[in-house]
């Protein structure tokens, strides 16, 4: 190659690479004119944008596609910076929700607790001091049953009853997690009384003090269980406070041996009533037990209990058993008998495990002591049967957890 030839391919060269320089360059953002002009526009844009928003800030909770949402405190919107001129809540389906902006138009909430494994929509418009209007939109769904639980309790809110009657709660689910269920539920009574919580199984839980509850006082139940996990992906949606009123104490005591019923009003034996336990084939549990339900009348069908004839029929149905009153789940009543022959009452026991009191037909007769012994009880009341020569009654067979001793009762707490 002349030296001509090498002189003009490297001027070629030369020109390619500075080609490449100029290229490299650019793509660099270096410090040229143009460049600059790019930015000061873009920030000048940027600026510009910024003074047209609203700097009204809202906020909705649960946030969008939120799923297990809380079917009580979850939903709200609130908002920063301004106030809310406008929020609608609604169904998948379009049913509206009504709800309720509070007096400075800051926040906002639904009126009524949400359902269960529903899709909610919510759309907000709030203003600035400026005038300036913002959006925010989310959608979320509730809680589903499969993936909550509830407790079904006793007593009703605003009753009157026994000394003897427990907060009774009976989960629909089973609960593995019982500190932080128990930790969710309080129990006070006006008395100043402590009160324990025992767990029966993985679905009940009862409370209770030591003694029975001060006769006249007030016993307040709170239900702090929404949110709760009770069980690997199972939460609770309850949040409720019940209150009711303790009664006069009245304590009656069933001796099957010489037949007879002592009923007490504050310590004092205020009547006593001639009754039929259960036979010596089929004694009546021993033990302390609560009045859980009565009926005026009820059918009492043997083979509901396991006394059935070779037929499987059961040995007895009586379609109108009258002033009946509940001691056990497993079929345990005081309850009025007029198929009996009078002389039976303080002399024989006959029954099939119930204690039975004189009584008539129709469950009108108010001279009867059925019928008084019915009108003068409620729910809550006690019954200790003794002398009858059967076991104890279980303490979760109705609502007897009395047959526990105090320390037994404490062990069966999760806190």
């Amino acid at each position: 190659m002349t030296d001509s030839k090498r002189r003009k391919g490297l001027t070629v060269a030369s020109a390619l690479l500075g080609g490449v320089l100029v290229l490299t360059g650019c793509s660099g953002g270096g410090d040229g004119k143009a460049a600059d002009n790019g930015d000061t526009s873009q920030a000048k844009a940027d600026e510009a944008a910024a003074k047209k928003s609203s700097e009204a800030q809202i906020t909705i909770t649960p946030k969008d596609g939120s799923n297990n949402a809380s079917i009580n405190n979850s939903a709200a919107v609130t908002v920063a910076k301004g106030t809310l001129t406008g929020v609608t809540m609604t169904t998948a389906d379009g049913k509206a929700v009504a709800g309720a902006l509070s007096a400075d138009k800051t926040s906002w909430k639904p009126t009524a607790q949400l359902e269960r494994s529903t899709s909610y929509q919510v759309a907000a418009e709030a203003k600035d001091s400026a005038g300036l209007v913002a959006h925010e939109n989310a959608t979320f769904t509730t809680v589903s049953p499969a993936n909550s639980f509830i407790g079904n309790f006793t007593p009703e809110d605003g009753s009157t009853v026994g000394v003897g009657m427990p907060v009774s709660i009976n989960f629909d689910k089973a609960i593995t997690n019982k500190a932080a269920v128990q930790k969710g539920i309080t129990v006070t009574s006006s008395s100043g009384q402590e009160v324990v919580g025992h767990w029966f199984n993985a679905n009940r839980i009862d409370f209770r003090p030591e003694a029975y509850w001060k006769e006249n006082s007030t016993v307040t139940l709170k239900l702090t269980l929404d949110g709760v996990e009770g069980a690997s992906g199972v939460y609770g949606v309850q949040q409720k406070t019940v209150t009711f009123h303790i009664g006069r104490n009245q304590i009656s005591y069933v001796d099957a041996q010489t037949k007879q019923m002592k009923v007490t009003q504050d310590g004092k034996v205020v009547k006593t009533i001639p009754i039929s336990a259960g036979s010596p084939e089929n004694k009546t549990y021993e033990g302390i037990m609560v009045m859980s339900q009565k009926f005026k009348e009820t059918r009492m069908n043997g083979a509901t209990v396991g006394f059935t004839d070779d037929d499987g029929k059961g040995e007895y149905d009586i379609k109108d058993v009258p002033h009946a009153i509940r001691l056990t789940n497993s079929g345990t009543f005081l309850h009025g008998n007029y198929w009996g022959a009078k002389s039976i009452f303080g002399s024989v026991n006959t029954s099939h495990g119930c204690v039975g009191l004189s009584d008539t037909k129709g469950a009108n007769d108010p001279n009867t002591p059925g019928s008084w012994m019915f009108k003068n009880s409620l729910l809550g009341d006690v019954v200790v049967i003794q002398h009858t020569g059967d076991k104890t009654v279980a303490p979760d067979n109705g609502l007897n957890g009395w047959n526990l001793d105090w320390a037994q009762w404490k062990a069966g707490s999760a806190v």
